[in-house]
């Protein structure tokens, strides 16, 4: 497939990133956020060392991009990841407006390296009842209460 020339030079600039992280003691991951104006920020894995498991590069440079921006809104930008993103970060790119994600590595390679990106794809094909961690809506007289706060709000901020 091809690509145009700035995604080409971020996913180099992401394998990079990935690369010196391993030999700062942090995951074999790099993300940046970018746009054909260039690079608005990056991110590295630096889950065991900050002890934080949703500390994945695309997470970490989306938080990045979104206050160098001012907004958590990133339309418009690209991210470019050096592995395929895990489901814990599409989510993150769904949230945040990416407009297209592109990636070098993909889940086996993740997986062939003792990452279990893998398993969690599988698991979300499966009833939730199944996972380890089954969500379980709890009745509650005020369950809708936060929601009635936040459409009473007139300062909202829509997202």
């Amino acid at each position: 497939m091809s690509v145009p020339d700035f995604v080409s030079e971020a996913l180099s600039h992401s394998i990079e990133l990935a690369i010196e992280n391993v030999a700062l003691g942090g995951g074999p991951f790099g993300a940046v956020i970018t746009s054909p104006a260039g690079v608005v920020a990056t991110g590295v894995n630096r889950v065991t060392r900050d002890l934080d498991p949703t500390a994945h590069a695309e997470v970490c440079a989306i938080r990045s991009a979104c206050r160098e921006i001012g907004s958590f809104d990133l339309t418009g930008f690209v991210l470019v990841s050096s592995c395929e993103p895990c489901p814990l970060c599409l989510a993150a790119s769904m949230w945040a407006r990416v407009g297209s994600i592109f990636y070098a590595a993909d889940r086996t390679h993740a997986a062939a390296a003792g990452f279990d990106d893998a398993a969690f794809y599988e698991l979300m094909d499966t009833p939730r009842s199944s996972w380890p961690s089954s969500p379980t809506q709890v009745n509650h007289s005020l369950f809708d209460a936060p929601f009635d706060s936040w459409r009473a709000l007139d300062s909202r901020i829509e997202y």
